[in-house]
């Protein structure tokens, strides 16, 4: 299966970078380039694994999503349950490990899909246009993160000075 992969390093702990990127709610949309819009299901209030999200994308896809891990503050895994009748299978996973660099501590932030398109006799076109637009997003998507761990409002949300 095809992946895309991002990395960036941001100028906060491990802890701060996970927390970041599981804001949600109108914080999350205030930096996250992606979603439109996203809510837990089955009751569930905050994330971890077994959780299931529905997220639906700026542009218009919606997906339901499920937690497959969740260990804060290193790494943090999603699956498609239900999605764009494109995806045959995706998945991502978002991992943060601590390095300093220039005598700053802070964190090494690696983000990856993981996918397949159908129909399957498609895929010698989907797979390639699919790893283009998912590697744009993708791009976009760890910047905006990037940005949103030295926003003193995002950081103080997630009990991190600024």
């Amino acid at each position: 299966m095809p992946q895309v992969s991002e990395q960036v390093w941001v100028p906060v702990p491990p802890a701060t970078a996970f927390a970041v990127s599981q804001t949600t709610g109108e914080l999350r949309l205030s930096w996250d380039p992606f979603i439109r819009r996203q809510f837990f299901l089955g009751g569930a209030t905050a994330p971890g694994k077994g959780v299931q999200t529905r997220t639906f994308a700026r542009l218009g896809p919606a997906m339901t999503s499920e937690y497959v891990s969740y260990h804060p503050p290193t790494n943090v895994g999603m699956t498609m349950v239900e999605g764009p009748w494109f995806f045959d299978q995706f998945g991502g996973g978002w991992r943060f490990r601590a390095e300093g660099r220039d005598g700053i501590e802070g964190t090494l932030a690696t983000w990856k899909y993981t996918f397949s398109v159908r129909p399957r006799w498609l895929r010698f076109v989907g797979h390639p246009v699919g790893s283009w637009l998912l590697g744009r997003e993708i791009r976009r998507r760890i910047a905006a993160f990037a940005q949103a761990c030295e926003r003193d409002d995002v950081l103080a949300a997630v009990g991190s000075p600024g």
